[in-house]
């Protein structure tokens, strides 16, 4: 007689996505962004992401091998992992800047914590705030791009978000070739990390990983939503002083974070409306930081420090149980 009732856990029907293939994803959405990369920044920029690659890869590889774990290189989380780490790194990074932090992002924001599923905080960004802190020379050390055939010598040029606060600091006010207009910063021609450069590149990769359902809407909606909403506020009260909408969303790593690193899975809520709030938390840091902090960008800090309130957002944003009542007092 055939076996009519089969006891499993949960869950009981499956989307056919794997690790691997989520994986390739996101890798063939990141590839426009590498391409306009290399295309502005040349072999500097193809170096970088050579080595964080194959540098994240070698470290997991060594830390699988020391915990006795079965390697599972072929997931490609490893590969990710590095090429988001490039992306958050100059162009004129040394080859030892960038292994150093192929390391950290393995050994110490994903191995120590267990492996891919337990890692609390994305480990690109725990390896760019570690490099950020550890080499802040090379770190905010930027080129002007010279694309491939051009014949252009890289020469060391400021970010926009770098020139606008200094700008700010010294003269309290914006200068006027910073107020627009941005068709360089939606194409890619200026100064900073690999990944921050295109915004027509990132947002052709965020589109397609939403299309493909490997994100959801929530988190760069609410993420961008609430940068563009406290821009406009700041630009408001005083335009001199405070940038438009518009340059934040194209300047900086906010499209990239907002895409590619707020949506990892591991490190962010797993409800709709936690979701919402995690990304409304990452451009309420992302906006004070950029306006009124230290370093001119905020993405990185904004989205760790969101990361580290995951499990909260979790706990107060679950859902009723089915059929719960809630019990009544006496």
């Amino acid at each position: 007689m055939e076996k009519q009732l089969y006891l499993s856990s949960s869950p009981h029907i499956h989307s056919g996505e794997t690790t691997d293939k989520v994986m390739r994803a996101v890798i063939y959405s990141l590839l426009p962004a590498c391409a306009v990369a290399v295309y502005f920044f040349g072999l500097a920029a193809l170096s970088v992401l050579l080595i964080c690659t194959l540098g994240s890869v070698a470290a997991e590889a060594v830390c699988q091998r020391l915990m006795g774990k079965a390697p599972t290189l072929g997931d490609g989380s490893a590969a990710l992992t590095g090429i988001l780490l490039a992306l958050n790194l100059p162009p004129s990074s040394p080859w030892w800047l960038a292994l150093i932090g192929s390391a950290v992002a393995i050994g110490v924001g994903k191995q120590v914590y267990g492996g891919l599923g337990y890692n609390p905080f994305n480990p690109a960004l725990v390896a760019r705030v570690v490099l950020l802190i550890s080499f802040p020379v090379q770190m905010t050390t930027w080129t002007a791009p010279a694309p491939l055939g051009s014949g252009i010598d890289a020469v060391t040029s400021a970010t926009p978000l770098g020139e606008m606060k200094t700008a700010v600091m010294l003269t309290g006010q914006i200068p006027a070739a910073l107020q627009g207009p941005y068709g360089d910063y939606f194409t890619g021609n200026m100064a900073g990390s690999l990944g921050e450069v295109s915004a027509a590149a990132l947002l052709l990769g965020g589109l397609f990983l939403l299309a493909r359902r490997i994100i959801t809407w929530h988190i760069p909606v609410s993420y961008l939503g609430t940068v563009v909403v406290l821009g406009s506020l700041f630009w408001l009260l005083d335009p001199a002083r405070y940038p438009g909408p518009l340059f934040h969303l194209l300047t900086g790593g906010l499209l990239l974070g907002a895409f590619f690193m707020a949506t990892d899975m591991v490190t962010s809520p797993i409800t709709g409306r936690g979701m919402l709030l995690f990304g409304f938390g990452c451009g309420l840091i992302t906006v004070l930081i950029r306006l009124f902090g230290g370093y001119p960008e905020g993405v990185s800090f904004a989205i760790l420090l969101m990361n580290a309130v995951t499990p909260l957002i979790d706990r107060f944003t679950k859902p009723k149980k089915f059929g719960f009542v809630a019990p009544q007092p006496g």
